[in-house]
This record gives C-alpha cells, structure tokens and sequence, in this order.
C-alpha cells in the first residue's frame, strides 16, 4: 500500500526537520557510529507519525532501519513497537517482528532504540517461549544486544515473572559500559517494585561487585535507611 510507504514516512518527518534542533538531537545518540545524522525532529512528532504508518509491511520498516538518520531509525522501531502491542496480532506477525529486531540489531544501535521496542516485540514474544536468546544476547560483544537482553524482561516483570530479569542481571553485573551498567540498575529496580524481597536478597549477594551507578539506580526506591545501608557496602 503506497501510504504505508517507507519513503512516504520518511517524506513526512523531513517537513518538520529543524536545522537549529539537529545538535541537540545529537545528544541522545550514544553509539560510535560515524555515519548517523539527525534531522532535528522532537520525538513526539515521530512516535506521532509512527503511530499513524502502523500498518507498514516490515519490508518498508527495514528500509527505515537503513536509514543513516537517527529519528527515522527510532520511527521504524517505534513502528515496530506499535504493531507488537496490537492485542490481535497474529504469531506470524510476532515471530516476523522478532526475527526482523534480531537480524538487524546492527542499526538498533542506541540505548533508545532498545528501551522503545525490545519489551514488546522480543519480551512479548518470548512470553511463552524459550529465553535462552536473551542469555546469548546478555554474553555478546556488542553493548546494544546486551541491553536489549536486560529490556526485553520488562515484558516478563508485568507478568511477575523475574527470575530472568536477576539471572541476565548476574551475567551483566560487571560490564563496564555505562549504559549496561544504568539498564541492568534500572531493571532490577523495577523487578524489585513487584517483590521487594527478591531485590534485596539480590542486593545482599551482588551490590559488592556492582558500579556505583547500577546500584544508586537499583536502590532508587528505598526509603533513606536502606538505600544508605546498600550504598555503604562500596564504601
């Protein structure tokens, strides 16, 4: 269908590009790619436009992921997003988001990029499925699969199902990347919301050997007492 045309998409984000927001846009990309570019779109506009091509066939949304521009790359996976939160989407449709999410993790390169679409379409899918994916997306060179191994058990944590989040955490409890270190804090912390004990237990065997920054975001929560108490175990 031309509407949900990949370069009918990207057509209508550069209306709203604005050459004074691309160094700010900058900003949010994390990665070492050189080739990326911003157009200088704020993210609403494109989780707007996105929401609006979610019937795109995912031979148009990889066409958005080759895109050198940042904010066309978030809307293809804001697309994705959208179609795996569809209540009535169908398994084939499913595995093909997944399978897509998968193959071209190499132009998911961003920490915001994983946070939008790895909970629903790779956490969603493996719901009632195998996660031994997750273990060797948690033990890959490159730092976007790892965090994408962390995300994606958000999907498992609203169904109260946190085993995995604390085993993916342990794999990744000494990784030296910043945005690994801030993902598997933040994740614990919000397995932890659901039970309170397990976090802890968790706490009490790991925070020696976690960064300062994993465990401030993994005690973000604790009343004052307990967060200082968790703290202090770094010195």
């Amino acid at each position: 269908m031309e509407d949900y045309k990949a370069d009918v998409f990207i057509n209508e984000l550069e209306q709203h590009q604005n050459e004074n927001d691309v160094e700010r846009m900058k900003r949010f990309f994390k990665d070492s790619d050189p080739h990326t570019l911003c157009l200088g779109l704020h993210m609403k506009t494109v989780f707007q436009t996105a929401k609006r091509f979610i019937k795109m066939p995912l031979s148009e949304i990889e066409k958005l992921l080759e895109s050198p521009y940042y904010e066309v790359r978030m809307g293809a996976v804001s697309i994705m997003d959208f179609q795996a939160k569809q209540r009535k989407l169908s398994q084939d449709t499913r595995k093909a988001l997944f399978d897509l999410y998968i193959h071209r993790h190499d132009r998911i390169n961003n920490w915001d990029f994983v946070d939008r679409s790895a909970p629903s379409v790779i956490g969603k899918y493996l719901l009632d499925r195998p996660r031994d994916i997750l273990y060797r997306l948690a033990r890959s060179n490159n730092k976007w699969e790892r965090r994408t191994a962390i995300v994606s058990t958000y999907a498992f944590i609203k169904q109260d199902e946190l085993d995995d989040t604390f085993r993916i955490a342990e794999l990744l409890i000494a990784d030296e990347e910043e945005l690994i270190q801030k993902a598997v804090g933040s994740w614990i912390r919000e397995a932890g919301k659901r039970n309170n004990e397990k976090l802890k237990a968790f706490l009490d065997q790991y925070a020696h050997k976690m960064s300062r920054m994993t465990l401030r975001m993994a005690v973000e929560k604790f009343d004052n007492e307990t967060k200082q108490y968790y703290l202090s175990i770094l010195g």
